[in-house]
């Protein structure tokens, strides 16, 4: 039976590895934005088995780098606190508009009207199967009924159809937006909120 200095020394951490434990997780959680930015929101959904095990890889890699040798209980608390503590950091930086550029890309249009992107498509790694894909959970049944589809800054695919002008305050934060029709929009309405009260 181990003693209870085993036992401490297993589940325990000393505090050499405890900083080595917040300096991995920084440095991974760090690497982990920038390869994000780099390669492009694609990565955050998992469209495909191939992505769902791409992601378990990312998540062996990441959490053998952070725990280091040998792993104990110690050290995946700490671990997952610096991830979590990094998470509240980046997320308060992240709703301020000058921090929204530099960690997430802007929603990008994939279609306008019945028109493909071909050079958004390749640039967000999204195949045409995917893309079809989004359209049929959607509902659309032809390219004609499509005003526009987005590749949203989370990694999902928004698609807007025709029939209702899209609102003009809904597209702010798209790049390009200014390349969809003006028979797909609403009047220009100003700045006003969107509850605004509507006179009767």
């Amino acid at each position: 039976m181990p003693s209870w200095e085993g036992l401490g020394s297993e589940l325990g951490i000393t505090s050499a590895h405890a900083i080595v434990v917040v300096l991995s997780a920084v440095g991974i959680y760090v690497a982990f934005l920038v390869f994000v930015r780099i390669f492009g929101q694609r990565v955050l959904t998992a469209m495909s088995t191939f992505d769902v095990v791409i992601t378990v890889m990312l998540g062996a890699v990441a959490g053998r780098v952070i725990l280091g040798h040998p792993p104990t209980l110690m050290s995946g608390v700490l671990g997952l606190g610096t991830l979590f503590l990094l998470e509240v950091v980046f997320g308060h930086l992240g709703t301020r508009a000058r921090w929204q550029r530099v960690f997430n890309s802007p929603a990008r249009l994939l279609m306008i009207g019945d028109r493909v992107d071909e050079h958004a498509l390749r640039r967000a790694h999204i195949t045409h199967s995917e893309l079809n894909g989004a359209l049929r959970r959607a509902g659309v049944r032809s390219y004609r009924e499509v005003a526009c589809v987005l590749h949203e800054p989370g990694g999902g695919i928004s698609v807007l159809r025709r029939g209702v002008p899209i609102d003009r305050r809904i597209l702010a934060d798209v790049a390009g937006a200014d390349r969809i029709p003006e028979e797909f929009l609403t009047e220009d309405i100003g700045d006003a909120p969107l509850d605004a009260p509507q006179d009767r």
